[in-house]
């Protein structure tokens, strides 16, 4: 898979990419991620990419012009254009699968107020939230996006059995608690099935408590 970003920030990127997961998908060559200045794609000498809106408002908005031309040169026929902006459809780990299955994925890092609707209207193929809050931009919702698709690349975790255990992979239930060594801390008990050697009682213990986690703290899912 090949990512390429849009940004104005392109030093965010350096220490969430060169770490853990990614990283070392992109050293076995099963993704290879390209970070663009969007500035490269402006018109003027001062690389302005950004103007006020018409009708007025505050702040300043990201032009067309610049993305389009940006897009223009690095689109395929096997892009999808993505772009991150709290008016887009919330991502979950749904979407993160689809996404994990592209040859070849472009994202649009918004900026100040946003961007010219004609962005939305006309260039990108679909627009992704990660919530219903408000950050400085897109670059740390795309990073967010970035991360739980690479992970579910074929190849890219060393045990693939791994993704079948979390949360929201199988089912729409939360991950069931886990527990490791020391078996008492300060009084505070493992669960005496986790440690009966049973893994039917495991397993159903797990269910049950992953069930009572999610109706509990996501009642929304079930």
């Amino acid at each position: 898979m090949k990512i390429e970003i849009l940004t104005l920030f392109p030093e965010m990127f350096q220490g969430v990419f060169d770490e853990s997961i990614i990283k070392r998908a992109q050293k076995k060559k099963l993704v290879e991620i390209k970070i663009h200045h969007l500035r490269k794609w402006a018109e003027d000498k001062r690389g302005t990419v950004d103007d006020r809106p018409f009708g007025g408002g505050t702040g300043m908005i990201l032009m067309i012009k610049p993305i389009f031309q940006a897009l223009k040169e690095l689109k395929t026929k096997n892009s999808k254009v993505i772009l991150l902006d709290p008016k887009g459809q919330v991502f979950n780990q749904k979407r993160a699968l689809k996404l994990s299955k592209s040859k070849h994925l472009i994202f649009i890092c918004g900026r100040y107020e946003g961007v010219d609707e004609r962005i939305s209207e006309h260039l990108v193929d679909e627009i992704i939230s990660i919530g219903d809050y408000v950050l400085s931009g897109g670059e740390i919702p795309s990073m967010v996006v970035i991360d739980a698709l690479v992970r579910l690349i074929p190849g890219v975790l060393e045990k693939p059995t791994a993704i079948k255990k979390e949360s929201f992979s199988q089912s729409q239930l939360l991950e069931y608690p886990q527990y490791t060594r020391p078996a008492n801390f300060k009084g505070w008990q493992v669960p005496e099935v986790l440690l009966s050697g049973d893994h039917q009682k495991i397993e159903e213990w797990r269910e049950k408590k992953a069930l009572e986690k999610t109706k509990k703290q996501r009642p929304d899912l079930v």
